[in-house]
């Protein structure tokens, strides 16, 4: 389903870092119950706004221009609908956990070199918009 990616490899660090938390609980509980059907849609949505950030920053859209803070938003949307309320706050985090962290980034710079910044930018950019 996933790939190359193993989430049962990161449970007990994520259950150190965030575990206890309201985020890490409701994600629990709202992906406790999903079907094969509902992880391919996940995945396919997360895939199509890697895409779109991926576009924006090929195409030299400013990260703190419109078109790359929807993008932003899109995401973190998509980590609402699916996984836990995120907030602007809990999303830029995750945005410099996406540049900090190798293996998140490497999430985004296997794509495009730079994206990882890009995209942190972007949601920082999004959140202050949203101040």
């Amino acid at each position: 389903m996933f790939g190359d990616f193993d989430p049962e490899q990161y449970a007990e660090e994520a259950e150190e870092r965030w575990g206890g938390g309201d985020a890490f609980e409701q994600s629990r509980r709202r992906t406790a119950r999903y079907t094969k059907d509902d992880w391919r849609a996940i995945t396919a949505e997360a895939g199509e706004v890697l895409e779109a950030f991926a576009a924006a920053f090929a195409e030299g859209a400013p990260a703190d221009g419109e078109r790359a803070m929807n993008v932003a938003e899109r995401h973190r949307a998509h980590i609402t609908r699916w996984f836990y309320d995120c907030t602007y706050e809990i999303h830029e985090g995750l945005g410099e956990m996406y540049v900090t962290d190798p293996r998140f980034a490497a999430n985004y710079e296997r794509v495009s070199e730079g994206l990882s910044r890009y995209v942190r930018d972007a949601v920082h950019a999004n959140a202050a918009r949203h101040a």
